[in-house]
């Protein structure tokens, strides 16, 4: 299915929107700090509800909506009261079906529940890492994880990177899988659909003059000279370990599988 079909025919919801001023990969200092970011269209920043603010309170999905700002689609939801809220949109829920977040709910598609109520073997998106945190991880489209066992206060999930991770079953998670599984099929096809989506050039390293960067230099296309490859500022990369001891690896029950 083509995916404006999927869309409804409205415009956002301008109470949810939200605009920034374009840092294009700089940081606090206004230096660069993430290259080959810059320029793209317009975009407005839709605010997303990844918590559990409205508890208790059933909702109905009223449309779905693109979001320039990530790979899934967003839901807009009407809650009892007359508020509406943007979520991140489940696969396979239709305009018009209800929803709700709650400690113990029926086991739904969109629906939001503790872990320690969700059944082993269940599809789950959205999860909080520390309760009351709001969802922090599983949020990319077609993205699941999946509910292995509930244990000493712990629930294991397997992650779709296959790795095998402990959260406190008082975290809240949404029952089913991310929108749009098919975005990861997309092909940019194009040069200025990159610069739209603010992806700048990338020159290669060896194509520079050494001066620029440890890879540069030589006649022609000769080799980069060095035992390993380096970023432009001489530090290792390609293989290198990037991940930081972090409190959250006493978490990690089984490492990601090598593919």
């Amino acid at each position: 299915m083509r995916k404006h079909k999927l869309l409804s025919k409205k415009r956002p919801e301008k109470r949810l929107l939200l605009s920034f001023k374009k840092k294009a990969g700089r940081g606090s200092g206004g230096r660069i700090t993430v290259r080959h970011r810059g320029g793209g269209v317009k975009r407005l920043f839709r605010v997303i509800d990844f918590g559990e603010e409205k508890m208790n309170i059933p909702a109905k999905v009223i449309a779905i909506e693109y979001d320039p700002n990530r790979s899934s689609f967003i839901c807009l939801l009407e809650y009892q009261d007359g508020e509406k809220r943007y979520r991140i949109c489940p696969k396979d829920i239709k305009i018009g079906e209800s929803i709700i977040c709650a400690e113990s709910a029926e086991i739904k598609n969109g629906n939001r529940i503790r872990l320690k109520n969700i059944p082993v073997g269940t599809q789950v998106y959205n999860i909080e890492i520390e309760p009351g945190k709001g969802g922090r991880f599983i949020r990319g489209a077609g993205t699941t994880a999946r509910v292995l066992a509930h244990e000493n206060g712990f629930t294991n999930l397997v992650l779709p990177s296959s790795e095998v991770r402990r959260i406190s079953e008082n975290c809240f998670a949404s029952i089913g899988q991310v929108s749009y599984p098919e975005h990861k099929f997309i092909t940019v096809g194009k040069a200025g659909r990159s610069r739209l989506l603010r992806r700048r050039p990338t020159v290669r390293g060896t194509a520079m003059n050494p001066v620029d960067h440890p890879h540069g230099g030589g006649e022609g296309r000769t080799t980069r000279g060095l035992k390993h490859p380096k970023t432009p500022w001489g530090k290792p990369a390609l293989g290198v370990k990037t991940r930081k001891k972090k409190w959250t690896e006493k978490f990690i029950i089984q490492r990601r599988k090598k593919k």
